[in-house]
């Protein structure tokens, strides 16, 4: 992976993906004694910064692979990424989700023409389903965060943001599979000055931040966070990503994370999910840290169930 790569990667997905706009508010700024910028990928096609990665993914596979179609399992945001961008390239989508994923989330899918297989709501039973979907349909297997294509499609939101703020200190995002963190450090590591990487995640689902102690994966016995998208752990293809160019990772509580999602909902007027509000939480904790920097945030998605607030 490197500079040359990315670039190419980002020329290859434009025709498919927004160029999200980068928001501020002058009320967060006095409030965090920071510059803060917001990627708000929560305006991306189908709602995430996920279709980045499934389209370059997809854009990646041979004629022949793309014949047979392609195959994930997701309970969200990459399903629906992935079924979008499949209709897009008129490839056949099948997505493995989960029988207790929300019905908002099966309805995105099905409106992309992506072809739902349901299956019990466990790690394992996702993973034999797809593979069962592969062996059967011949149809290329795409992960959500754990792909190199994935990792490299997901670079080009910070790509984006840093050609539009060059002089950032430092870049943000929320931490559940480490795709998007992992393509953001390496966004900064080949486009910027020296802009560091720093993850958001929940006390409550603290894997990344107990990886990169202990220098190898963790996983979490339980998932008890309001931040549903990161409810999964970082993977061996983009965790000696985040082992060499992530500066850190902060922990929050869900109080915070709920009164930060509430504060960009009331202040800048957006919808963002839970799992989006993490990173803006960790600044709102660790504010002397941030005091007077240049702070890029990526708003990972805006996917909520409206029925179903947090505040």
């Amino acid at each position: 992976m490197n500079k040359e790569t990315l670039i190419e990667v980002h020329n290859r997905i434009k025709p498919f993906i927004h160029k999200t706009p980068v928001l501020s508010s002058s009320l967060i700024n006095e409030m965090v004694s920071a510059n803060v910028v917001f990627k708000c990928e929560n305006f991306q096609k189908m709602g995430a910064f996920k279709m980045r990665g499934a389209a370059n993914a997809i854009l990646s596979l041979s004629d022949e692979e793309r014949k047979c179609g392609v195959v994930t399992h997701s309970s969200g945001n990459f399903a629906q990424a992935v079924s979008l961008a499949a209709q897009k390239l008129d490839v056949k989508a099948y997505i493995v989700m989960p029988e207790n994923a929300p019905q908002v989330k099966k309805n995105g899918v099905k409106t992309y023409e992506g072809e739902i297989i349901e299956c019990e709501s466990t790690l394992k039973a996702r993973e034999a389903t797809a593979n069962k979907v592969k062996e059967e349909k011949g149809a290329s297997f795409l992960h959500p965060s754990n792909q190199d294509e994935v990792i490299l499609g997901n670079s080009t939101a910070a790509i984006e943001l840093i050609e539009e703020y060059p002089e950032l200190d430092v870049i943000l995002t929320p931490v559940g599979g480490g795709g998007l963190i992992a393509g953001t450090a390496l966004a900064a590591h080949y486009f910027s000055n020296n802009c560091k990487v720093i993850g958001g995640e929940p006390m409550e689902a603290d894997d990344a931040y107990r990886s990169l102690i202990s220098g190898k994966i963790e996983t979490n016995d339980s998932f008890h966070t309001v931040a549903d998208g990161l409810r999964t752990h970082l993977g061996e293809r983009n965790f000696p990503i985040i082992q060499k160019y992530v500066d850190k990772i902060i922990r929050v509580e869900e109080d915070e994370i709920i009164n930060a999602m509430q504060l960009i909902w009331e202040r800048m007027k957006i919808i963002i999910e839970p799992s989006c509000a993490v990173p803006f939480a960790a600044v709102l904790r660790n504010k002397e840290e941030f005091r007077n920097k240049k702070i890029g945030i990526i708003l990972s998605g805006g996917n909520v169930d409206v029925k179903n607030l947090p505040f």
